[in-house]
């Protein structure tokens, strides 16, 4: 099939890679964002741009693809389908119907659950035991369209946003591809979503990944866990100075008190206070790489030279 490919960052740069190496499809135009600055684009961020310039294809850099001539190049490069892979921006259905097949967007939640943004990273902060990768069709509303493929990936309880987003991106070749071999069939009928079980996430900013001690120690960990490296790190203060919390743990012991406590030196990490969990009475959490504002990471235990002071 001819695809018109938008997309950004790894996902979108391992999808369009995919379809680069099948000789089942052609991609004539590739649409993608520009640059950006934001914690959560700046990262993750091979280049669309470049690996289509490589092979040749025409590339439109566009916030939107409703505004500014993109709609006219999309019908003049007469597409199948278009195919959209960290697509950051609400495609008019007048755009979607310059294909014979409309559009497939490939998002990194279990949808309906995690639509939005920054799925894994939010999953990963709430607890959850697994993520997904749907590839569904696009219409009017933001990722609540039919599925045609969907794909669920279990999470450990140590697993970091950073392990799952690998394995994601792993998956995204074989997702894509599958996602245009369903829609191709004239039998194929993709799943609705039940929309009464949809939930939509906001852009991850600062406030998001500030620690609440109040919370119990697993939620806090969570919280550390979602914001691993190369994500910007939880944190809170300490000294007058931001403290980004690198690693953490949960102890085999329960440490209990006042949330926010800096209670006890563990190995080379400490002991750090939360709120009461309501089936578990450990109230601690072990800190175990830290950086303050400015400074390099290093071990909790060498960050905090005395017990007893709190953490805000």
């Amino acid at each position: 099939m001819r695809v018109v490919f938008l997309g950004f960052q790894t996902w979108g740069h391992a999808s369009l890679q995919a379809l680069l190496g099948d000789p089942c499809h052609t991609v004539p135009l590739v649409v993608t964002h520009p640059q950006s600055s934001h914690p959560y684009e700046a990262i993750w961020a091979d280049s669309v741009a470049d690996l289509a310039t490589a092979a040749g294809i025409e590339v439109v850099t566009a916030r939107s693809a409703n505004l500014d001539g993109v709609p006219e190049r999309i019908a003049a490069a007469a597409p199948d389908v278009l195919v959209c892979s960290d697509w950051r921006t609400w495609v008019a259905p007048e755009v979607l119907r310059l294909a014979r097949h409309g559009g497939v967007n490939i998002h990194d939640g279990f949808l309906p659950e995690y639509g939005g943004f920054a799925p894994i990273n939010w999953a990963i902060s709430r607890g959850e035991e697994q993520v997904g990768l749907t590839a569904h069709c696009m219409d009017e509303e933001f990722d609540l369209g039919d599925v045609v493929v969907q794909r669920c990936l279990p999470v450990a309880p140590t697993d970091t946003a950073t392990d799952v987003a690998r394995r994601v991106f792993a998956l995204l070749p074989a997702v894509t591809l599958e996602a245009l071999d369903r829609v191709a069939d004239p039998g194929f009928r993709p799943v609705p979503q039940d929309r009464g079980r949809a939930t939509f996430f906001h852009k991850r900013s600062d406030r998001d990944a500030r620690i609440d001690w109040s919370l119990p120690a697993v939620e806090v960990h969570d919280l550390v866990r979602a914001q691993s490296d190369p994500y910007p790190n939880a944190h809170a203060r300490h000294a007058g100075r931001r403290l980004h919390v690198k690693r953490a743990s949960l102890p085999d012991q329960a440490w209990c008190g006042t949330p926010g406590r800096v209670f006890a030196r563990v190995g080379d990490g400490v002991v750090v206070l939360c709120g009461p969990g309501r089936d578990d009475p450990g109230q601690g959490l072990v800190l175990e790489v830290v950086q303050p504002e400015g400074g390099d990471a290093m071990p909790a235990a060498a960050w905090f030279r005395t017990m007893g002071d709190y953490l805000d």
